[in-house]
């Protein structure tokens, strides 16, 4: 018995439904009163249709709320990378490099240093090692790197690096 009321029922809702969705809907008191009156006098006319935002105590809507870091604010000490094509030692800073042996022959002093994995390269006095430095001296258990570099203030920061010699049963 059931069964025989449900297609009933939804037929009696799906009529109601589109009965509701076609009926016309009411108007508004004030849109009838519109009608009868005519239309609705016009705002009178400035010349003038820009809008114009008064700031007066209010915040600029344009203005982000949180302010980014402005990319002119500059430290003057900060150190000025120059743009040159690193090549030979000057690819390994005096950190990545163990002093193995110092050699003297006569006036000429040569050293041998090795990198991380193990290949051995020979500097001599003068040699560009890293971005700034450069072999300023050759002693018997010891190599020493000056490093210069520039701020953007024009500064020079000059900075000693010394390359110790390990001896047998170092680590």
């Amino acid at each position: 018995m059931l069964r025989k009321k449900i297609p009933q029922l939804f037929l009696g809702l799906l009529l109601i439904n589109f009965i509701v969705l076609l009926w016309p809907a009411p108007r508004c008191h004030a849109q009838g009163a519109e009608q009868a009156e005519g239309p609705a006098p016009a705002a009178p006319d400035t010349g003038n249709n820009d809008f114009n935002y008064l700031l007066e105590g209010r915040p600029d809507p344009f203005k982000p709320f949180i302010e980014p870091e402005v990319a002119t604010k500059v430290d003057p000490n900060e150190i000025i990378e120059e743009e040159v094509e690193l090549t030979g030692m000057q690819l390994f800073e005096p950190g990545q490099l163990a002093l193995v042996a110092v050699m003297f022959a006569g006036e000429k002093k040569i050293a041998m240093v090795e990198d991380v994995t193990g290949k051995g390269y020979v500097i001599h006095e003068g040699v560009l090692i890293g971005r700034h430095g450069v072999v300023s001296e050759i002693r018997e258990d010891q190599v020493i790197v000056t490093e210069t570099a520039r701020t953007r203030a024009g500064n020079e920061i000059v900075t000693t690096v010394v390359m110790r010699l390990k001896k047998e049963g170092d680590k």
